[in-house]
C-alpha cells in the first residue's frame, strides 16, 4: 500500500512539473508573439524630417567663419615662389622647388593632407615640448587649409613656370633696354601676359581645388560633406542631402567659371583672337 501511495505521489508531482512547464513555454511564446509597440510611422517620419530640415538649413546656409571655401592666397604664394626657384639660375633653388612639385604631385592628395595633419602636429609639439611649451593642439580648420593650399602650391608651380615661359624673351629685354628694373619688369610686363597665358590652368586648379575640400573631413573639419552625413543619417534619406550638397557644389564651380570667362575676356583686351 505504501508503494502505491508513493507511485501515485510521483505521479502528481511529474504531472504539475509538467504543466507548469508548459504554461512557461506558453508564456515565452506568447512574450515572443507579442507586437512591438513603435511609435507611429507619420510620426516618426516628421520627427526625422524636422531633424534632416534643420541640418539641411546648416548645410545650405553659408559658415560665419567662412570655412566652407578653400582659401587660395596659400596656394599662390607657394605656386608663384616654385615658378620663380624652378626658374632660377641658382640650383640651391631649382633642386627643392624640383623635388617639392615632384612629391606632391606623385603622392594622393588625402595622403599628404594627413600626413601634413599629424606629422605637423608631432613637429609643431616636438618644438613646443624642447621650448617648456604646453601641448598644441593645431586647428582642423587651419590645418585643412595650409593643406589644400601646400598641395595646390605643387601644382600652381608648373602653370605659372609654363605661363612665364609663354612670353617672348624679346617682351623682358625689351623692357630691361627701357630702363626699367627687374621688379618692374615682372609686375608690369611679364606678370599681365604670363597671368593671361595661365588663366585657363588655373581656373582648373580652382575647380578642382573646390571639389578637394570634401576630403578634410578625415581630419575633424565640418564640412559640406560632413553636415550632408549627418542630414543624411538623421532622416536615411541620402539622396536627398547628397543632393543638395552636389547642388551647392555646382554652383560654386558655375560662378566661379563665370568670374574666370570675365577675368579672361578682360585680360585678353586688345589681343587678336586667330581662329583655328
Amino acid at each position: 500500500m505504501r508503494a502505491g501511495y508513493v507511485a501515485r505521489d510521483g505521479e502528481a508531482e511529474a504531472s504539475a512539473v509538467g504543466a507548469a512547464g508548459e504554461e512557461a513555454v506558453e508564456d515565452a511564446v506568447a512574450e515572443v508573439e507579442a507586437p512591438v509597440i513603435l511609435d507611429p510611422p507619420v510620426e516618426r517620419g516628421e520627427h526625422l524630417r524636422e531633424r534632416g530640415g534643420v541640418v539641411l538649413e546648416q548645410l545650405l546656409v553659408e559658415h560665419p567663419e567662412g570655412r566652407e571655401h578653400p582659401d587660395p592666397v596659400d596656394a599662390l604664394v607657394l605656386g608663384l615662389a616654385g615658378a620663380l626657384a624652378k626658374l632660377s639660375r641658382w640650383r640651391l633653388l631649382q633642386w627643392p622647388a624640383t623635388a617639392y612639385t615632384t612629391l606632391v604631385r606623385a603622392v594622393p592628395d588625402l595622403v599628404v593632407m594627413l600626413l601634413v595633419f599629424y606629422g605637423g602636429q608631432m613637429l609643431v609639439n616636438k618644438i613646443g615640448e624642447s621650448q617648456g611649451w604646453d601641448y598644441i593642439d593645431i586647428d582642423p580648420f587651419i590645418a585643412g587649409v595650409l593643406t589644400i593650399g601646400f598641395i595646390f602650391g605643387a601644382y600652381l608651380t608648373e602653370v605659372l613656370r609654363g605661363a612665364f615661359m609663354a612670353v617672348p624673351p624679346g617682351q623682358r629685354e625689351a623692357a630691361l633696354a627701357y630702363g626699367m628694373n627687374r621688379r618692374q619688369v615682372l609686375t608690369r610686363v611679364v606678370g599681365p601676359q604670363m597671368l593671361r597665358h595661365a588663366l585657363p590652368a588655373l581656373s582648373n586648379n580652382w575647380l578642382v581645388m573646390i571639389k578637394s575640400t570634401s576630403i578634410v573631413s578625415v581630419i575633424g573639419l565640418s564640412d559640406m560633406m560632413s553636415r550632408a552625413g549627418q542630414a543624411a543619417g538623421a532622416t536615411r534619406e541620402p539622396f536627398l542631402f547628397y543632393a543638395a550638397a552636389a547642388l551647392m557644389y555646382l554652383a560654386f564651380t558655375t560662378l566661379s567659371e563665370l568670374g574666370f570667362a570675365w577675368l579672361a575676356r578682360r585680360l585678353s583686351t586688345g589681343v587678336r583672337q586667330v581662329a583655328l
